[in-house]
């Protein structure tokens, strides 16, 4: 039997393809997706910064970048792992909890279905070619790890001794 040689019939819009104004609402959850990769994410949330219903947020993201938010997500955490491999010394757990995964089982195994390779593998091939490695604990005081910032800055030492001054207020003028 042959291929039919016919073009397929118009389906009225080019796969991949979605309306303007609906593409920015993907961009927005994508951008998301970028920014807070190491936080817990569901399509719930994604969909409400999307402003789209979940179903058709899946749908609509697909279509245009040819994944869903959950493996585009997980692709995500796998490039800033795979970061940190190659420039840390953290360990795989650590790794792992500090992208996103919640569990070393699900890292290991979509870790190594992207790169074809497993994470220790991957860190032992680059520790013994890489550069020299940040200490992790750098890593995840400047890096990593979310601090709490305080309201009001602590006062900076400026006496002589190294302590803190109060100045005084000047007096008021008298008229």
């Amino acid at each position: 039997m042959t291929a039919d040689p016919r073009p397929p019939a118009p389906t009225g819009r080019a796969p991949g393809r979605v309306p303007g104004d609906v593409l920015v609402h993907l961009r927005r959850a994508r951008d998301h997706i970028d920014r807070s990769y190491p936080e817990p994410l569901d399509l719930d949330a994604l969909a409400t910064v999307a402003g789209l219903s979940k179903y058709h947020f899946l749908r609509l993201f697909r279509r245009t970048y040819g994944r869903t938010p959950g493996a585009y997500l997980s692709e995500r955490r796998v490039e800033r792992a795979q970061d940190l491999l190659r420039s840390t010394n953290l360990t795989v757990t650590e790794v792992c909890l500090a992208v996103g995964f919640s569990s070393l089982g699900s890292f290991s195994s979509r870790f190594h279905e992207i790169t074809g390779e497993t994470p220790s593998a991957f860190q032992r091939r680059y520790a013994v070619s890489g550069a020299p490695r940040i200490p992790g604990c750098y890593v995840l005081m400047w890096g990593l790890a979310e601090r709490r910032r305080s309201a009001a800055p602590a006062p900076a030492p400026d006496g002589p001794d190294g302590s803190a001054t109060e100045e005084k207020p000047a007096p008021p003028d008298g008229d």
